[in-house]
């Protein structure tokens, strides 16, 4: 499938996207039994594709090179990346993705996938937009599955001289089983990023004989700036070269989780470019993060995934609904 450009191009500056995010879009279908005997709910998803929307709703202009066909999922991508101001860049030739999500009772999702992750033939522009970007967000299975992973590892090379990046591995086990395979191409991609997300349940599963703080610390020390775990309802915590915040999940009504992890992310992008930390030449900047600017950045990507969770499918806030991040003095570190 030969390269496309879809979005609205008021919304991306002639100098290119302040953030471009690397990864596959797809198609959710959504099972959720509490509904009762109801077809199966269809949004468009993908963790990248999610992070890219999410910056776009909090105003930052945003490009997402991706896949999907030209067939009735990829249509409903295209149209909901359109929707929300975000330029794909578009590559690979196969049927466009799709992951079941089963829903228990709480509003957790299982997935299964059929999936395929390939840029073939959008090299070219991909390498223009990351190379012209201020920040570059990258994670998934784009990070793990052939052959699009090496592509991606490409394009995070050319864009460090440039921009920070970001990464989130949002494990997925059926797809990349291999935890020791699935590890080190974890740990490739952190020591190339300036920004780390992972969840509890992705550290627990990357190493189940460590601590979510040995982990975090491990992953600091491979060279990011600043390693944020998500813990769902017991909430964010930050670890940074100058201090460590938590604190507990908002209390909420949940419709479910999915895309709420995100969300987090798209928001600490966004609440780091509010504070001009992004960008090579802020990577100083980054690194000398205040102990209030870090709950700040934890507050503010808490509150996006929240307001997530209290609706349904991945449908990140608005900036209206979130404000502006918000530094304020917090006394002792905790």
């Amino acid at each position: 499938m030969p390269s496309q450009e879809h979005g609205p191009k008021p919304n991306l500056s002639d100098d290119g996207a302040l953030v471009t995010v690397i990864g596959e879009s797809l198609v959710d279908i959504i099972d959720d039994p509490r509904r009762g005997n109801t077809a199966p709910e269809t949004h468009p998803g993908g963790s990248p594709l999610n992070v890219a929307v999410g910056c776009a709703r909090l105003d930052l202009r945003t490009k997402l090179i991706t896949h999907f066909a030209e067939d009735p999922y990829g249509q409903m991508i295209a149209d909901h990346l359109d929707s929300n101001g975000v330029g794909a860049i578009v590559g690979g030739s196969l049927p466009t993705s799709t992951a079941l999500a089963s829903l228990d009772a709480t509003g957790a999702a299982e997935y299964t996938f059929s999936i395929s992750w390939d840029i073939n033939g959008a090299s070219i522009p991909a390498l223009a937009a990351a190379e012209d970007s201020l920040h570059v967000h990258t994670g998934s299975i784009a990070t793990a599955l052939p052959p699009g992973n090496q592509s991606v590892r490409g394009l995070i090379e050319a864009a460090r001289p440039h921009a920070t990046i970001s990464f989130d591995p949002n494990c997925r086990p059926a797809i990349s089983p291999d935890a020791a395979a699935a590890r080190e191409q974890a740990e490739d991609f952190v020591a190339a990023s300036d920004i780390v997300k992972a969840s509890d349940e992705d550290l627990r599963w990357l190493y189940p004989h460590r601590t979510l703080e040995e982990s975090m610390a491990a992953w600091l020390d491979l060279g990011p700036s600043l390693v944020a775990l998500t813990r769902g309802a017991d909430g964010p915590v930050i670890l940074a070269r100058q201090g460590r915040v938590e604190m507990p999940g908002k209390s909420i009504t949940v419709a479910d989780t999915v895309g709420a992890g995100d969300s987090f992310m798209a928001a600490l992008i966004s609440g780091l470019a509010q504070m001009g930390a992004l960008g090579s030449a802020a990577r100083p900047r980054l690194q000398d993060l205040s102990q209030d600017e870090l709950h700040a950045l934890a507050t503010y990507a808490n509150g996006a995934a929240a307001l997530t969770c209290s609706r349904q499918g991945a449908n990140p806030p608005q900036s209206a609904e979130l404000g502006p991040i918000t530094v304020r003095a917090q006394g002792r570190a905790s």
